[in-house]
């Protein structure tokens, strides 16, 4: 199963996420399309495996960081990290971060990775200073902004994405004022 996904994931990186076909998909992996029934449901089986295996593949990456003891060098790390996965595969990225397959869900079990990952920079955004979810969302949001500016206007560059660290400190420093302030 590891082979076909691995095979999907070229096909949508030759073609886009969202033209991903299974006749494609079985020709490329050399079996008739009935044939890949065995191994997923549905397309949208299929798309919920290269989820899965999307965020398992980020969450393997971002583990595997020797993280500083500095909380904000620590945050900035993981999110160097997490930016670099996300513009260096735009399809996969696609995928994982934006949804464009309509009707596609990903299942609880693929979604727990996503989960393991959001969990863990929630954590780094914690003890960075961040204390609200309003907080914890705008950073996020904002790291999407920039990986999305990237992709959609400087692909193999880095106009957008070499301001993350600055980014970083000029949000960490007004929420810092916000909190004692209040």
């Amino acid at each position: 199963m590891a082979a076909i996904v691995a095979t999907a994931w070229e096909l949508s990186r030759a073609q886009g996420v969202g033209a991903l076909t299974l006749h494609a998909l079985a020709r490329e992996v050399g079996m008739r399309q009935p044939s890949l029934y065995v191994y997923f449901e549905s397309k949208n089986a299929l798309y919920d495996a290269m989820f899965a295996d999307g965020n398992r593949q980020l969450l393997e990456r971002l583990t595997k960081l020797d993280l500083p003891d500095d909380p904000r060098a620590a945050l900035k790390a993981f999110m160097g990290t997490f930016v670099s996965f996300g513009i260096e595969d735009q399809d996969r990225y696609t995928l994982l971060f934006q949804r464009p397959i309509p009707g596609f869900e990903p299942s609880a079990a693929s979604y727990e990775h996503a989960r393991a990952v959001l969990d863990h920079a929630i954590a780094l955004l914690h003890t960075a200073g961040l204390e609200s979810q309003d907080d914890v969302d705008c950073f996020i949001a904002m790291v999407a902004g920039l990986i999305d500016a990237q992709i959609a206007n400087d692909p193999a560059g880095d106009r957008w994405i070499r301001h993350l660290d600055r980014l970083t400190d000029l949000y960490l420093d007004e929420a810092k004022r916000r909190t004692r302030r209040r």
